[in-house]
């Protein structure tokens, strides 16, 4: 049996158990589930969709990859994708822990991924075998190691960090990559929800990919941008040869996304209203809680997408390191729970991740205990 850390956010119990106890409750800035209505335009569509007897298509109905070609080149500047380069997928968890599987690795090789990131990057190698190694230097490592790498993951907008990685970045990971063979799948989960600047290339941006989509995997997810995280509906797209190879080995697999979602999926990408709405209401809550976080003496780096917070108040331990610990503690004696910097690698000590997705009402009772 395949034997794996255990769940970090069960460590977050007794944290809990403390907020709980505030006398106006438990506000949760913690996982960052989302909490608004889910769009009425995406609830009748999935109503409409519900009388679906027959199996659904793993690849996905053709007017499914269609709305997603269609909304990479309204929305992310991506004019050339092929539909049959799309693959819808059950959430975009299960692509990252499965991606390296799927793909074929095992002992020997290399997972790259961000210093600070979603740590199923790492267990996604882990069930592979493989071996994960977090840089955000690909260029600097050791030939050696390069020979081993076959995947890359970059995250932009990064989890937790709200970092944006620029296209002439991108675009050399991405030769580095096909100089050494390695495939570069890109997590841009967060990409519609830009706060500071509107540029947040995708990986298959032809200022990154050149001509080519070769070698490269887009990963996305309408979770976020459309309330839609109880409907698992997320899709990849880019490399038309690793596209075939996940459909074939998915088929085998029956891992396909229901035909309802599959409808659901297909509606909310081609309304780009109620996305612009939810993004308005992330706006005005970020403009509340940031602001309060920085007069609490927080430090908030990066952060200029997505819907985190990364910040720091300088905690320490008497050995002069970083104490995520500390803050999550004061954090739920105020009644507010956050999430530990240390879920996201080691070089997450010392920092919290402050989710946007509360109700306003819990947004601005946060801002009021962190001004006491």
């Amino acid at each position: 049996m395949l034997t794996l850390p255990e769940y970090p956010w069960d460590a977050m119990t007794p944290y809990r158990e403390l907020a709980a106890a505030h006398p106006g409750g438990t506000v949760d800035l913690s996982i960052g589930t989302p909490v608004d209505p889910t769009p009425q335009v995406i609830q009748d569509a999935l109503a409409a969709a519900s009388d679906a007897p027959g199996y659904p298509t793993t690849h996905g109905r053709p007017q499914l990859r269609e709305a997603v070609a269609d909304w990479f080149a309204r929305r992310r500047g991506v004019p050339n994708l092929d539909p049959e380069a799309v693959l819808p997928t059950i959430g975009s968890k299960e692509l990252v822990a499965w991606l390296p599987t799927l793909l074929g690795l095992g002992a020997g090789d290399i997972v790259l991924r961000p210093r600070i990131a979603y740590p199923t990057y790492d267990m996604g190698a882990v069930i592979a075998g493989a071996e994960p190694v977090a840089t955000d230097d690909p260029f600097s490592l050791d030939e050696s190691v390069l020979a081993r790498v076959k995947l890359i993951w970059l995250n932009s907008p990064g989890n937790p960090t709200g970092k944006v990685d620029d296209a002439a970045y991108m675009a050399r990971v991405v030769e580095l990559a096909r100089r050494i063979g390695a495939v570069v799948a890109s997590d841009e989960c967060y990409a519609e929800l830009p706060w500071e600047g509107e540029d947040v290339p995708s990986i298959l941006d032809p200022r990154v990919a050149s001509d080519s989509h070769q070698g490269l995997l887009a990963v996305y997810s309408v979770s976020k941008q459309s309330n839609l995280a109880g409907y698992r509906a997320a899709f990849a797209a880019g490399c038309p040869e690793l596209i075939k190879g996940l459909v074939n080995t998915r088929k085998h697999a029956g891992m396909i996304m229901p035909a309802p979602v599959q409808e659901a999926l297909r509606v909310a990408l081609s309304d780009d209203d109620h996305v612009r709405s939810q993004r308005e209401l992330y706006r005005r809550r970020r403009a509340l809680l940031k602001p309060a976080l920085e007069a609490a003496g927080f430090t908030v780096e990066h952060s200029v997408a997505g819907l985190y917070l990364w910040c720091t108040d300088g905690s320490v331990t008497e050995d002069g390191r970083g104490d995520t610990w500390a803050q999550v503690q004061r954090m739920a004696e105020r009644g507010i729970v956050v999430g530990p910097g240390v879920f996201y690698g080691e070089a997450g000590e010392g920092y919290v991740r402050v989710a946007l997705t509360a109700s306003d009402e819990r947004i601005a009772a946060a801002a009021e205990r962190l001004a006491v």
